[in-house]
């Protein structure tokens, strides 16, 4: 089970920190990751494995909107399978 987790917003400190403290919390192993900042704007993309997780999907897909929401970004988290369906149809 894999899940795909996006971080947008204004860059600051500790982003990258906040974030993977809360995954490893979760017991969300990140697999890949890439970030960069573009004229002060902060992007991230993480591949996850989701397999292990200790709340279900729902309630963490929350926990990140608030964690976002505390530090001014934006971040979401799909699970793959949305992605392999749309490649289906």
């Amino acid at each position: 089970m894999k899940a795909v987790i996006t971080v947008v917003g204004v860059d600051k400190v500790g982003i990258i920190a906040k974030v993977s403290a809360m995954l490893a919390e979760e017991n969300i192993n990140i697999l890949d990751i890439n970030q960069t900042i573009m004229d002060n704007l902060f992007t991230m993309i993480m591949y996850t494995d989701i397999s292990k997780i200790k709340s279900d999907f729902s309630e963490i897909s929350k926990k990140l909107d608030k964690l976002g929401e505390d530090m001014g970004v934006k971040i979401s988290i799909t699970h793959t399978d949305i992605y392999n369906s749309m490649h289906r149809i």
